[in-house]
C-alpha cells in the first residue's frame, strides 16, 4: 500500500519524543495542564497491545496515561483507553475496519489506502462530532513513524507527517492547514474523571 500519492503536510519539526509532543499540546490550549490526572493512569498496553496485533506510539500512550478522555474545541475526541478496559477497546478499534474500508470506498481511494489489519493500513485514533476521521497509516519502521492521514466528512483525504498528539496541537495551534477541517478553538473539556476507586466518573457535556 502507498498512500504517498495523496496530499501532505510536513511539520517544520516532527516531534518524535512523547514530552515534546505532550508539552507542545499543553501550549497550544491553555488550561490542558489543569486536567492531568493527579497520578498517571496504569494502562496495560502489552494487553491492549497484544490484542490490537501492533505496537502503540508513545506520544499517544503517554497522553492515555497522563490526561483521561478529553474533547477539544467542541469538536474533536482521542479515543484513548482507560485502565481495566485495554483489551475492550483495542478490539473496538479492530472492529472499525469494516467502517474504515467504507470511508475508503467511498472516498475511491482503495487503490492507494486500506484499512488495518492490512499492512500500513488506517487505524482510527480519534474523531469529531461532525464526522471526520483521524487515522494513523501504521507503515514506516515502527510506531514512531506512523504519520497521520485525515479523512474529513467534506471528503478531503490527506497526511500529516508526524504522531497523532502533535498533528492536534498543530491543528488548534493553527500551525497546519486545516484541508476540509474547521479552525479548533483552543479549549478543552475532560469527558472522565478518575474517582478514588479508579473507575471512571460521570461524564460531563462538552458543550
Amino acid at each position: 500500500m502507498n498512500g504517498d500519492v495523496m496530499a501532505a503536510q510536513t511539520p517544520v519539526v516532527r516531534l518524535t519524543d512523547p514530552y515534546e509532543a505532550l508539552a507542545a499540546l499543553e501550549e497550544a490550549v491553555p488550561g490542558l495542564a489543569e486536567l492531568r490526572r493527579a497520578e498517571p493512569a496504569r494502562v496495560d498496553w502489552a494487553a491492549a497491545e497484544a490484542r490490537l496485533g501492533a505496537l502503540l506510539p508513545g506520544d499517544f500512550k503517554l497522553l492515555a496515561e497522563v490526561y483521561p478522555d478529553l474533547h477539544f474545541g467542541d469538536y474533536m475526541s482521542l479515543h484513548t483507553p482507560w485502565p481495566g478496559e485495554e483489551e475492550a477497546w483495542a478490539g473496538a478499534a479492530a472492529e472499525e475496519e469494516e467502517d474504515v474500508a467504507d470511508l475508503i470506498d467511498l472516498a475511491d481511494l482503495g487503490a492507494v489506502l486500506a484499512a488495518y489489519p492490512a499492512p500500513g493500513g488506517l487505524l482510527t485514533w480519534g474523531s469529531s462530532n461532525q464526522g471526520d476521521t483521524f487515522l494513523w497509516t501504521t507503515e514506516g519502521t515502527g510506531p514512531e513513524a506512523w504519520k497521520v492521514t485525515v479523512a474529513s466528512r467534506s471528503g478531503d483525504w490527506w497526511h500529516y507527517n508526524a504522531g497523532a498528539v502533535q498533528f492536534t496541537a498543530d491543528l488548534i495551534s493553527g500551525a497546519l492547514e486545516p484541508w476540509g477541517l474547521p479552525r479548533v478553538r483552543p479549549e478543552v473539556v475532560a469527558l472522565g474523571g478518575e474517582a478514588q476507586t479508579g473507575e471512571r466518573a460521570p461524564q460531563v457535556d462538552g458543550g
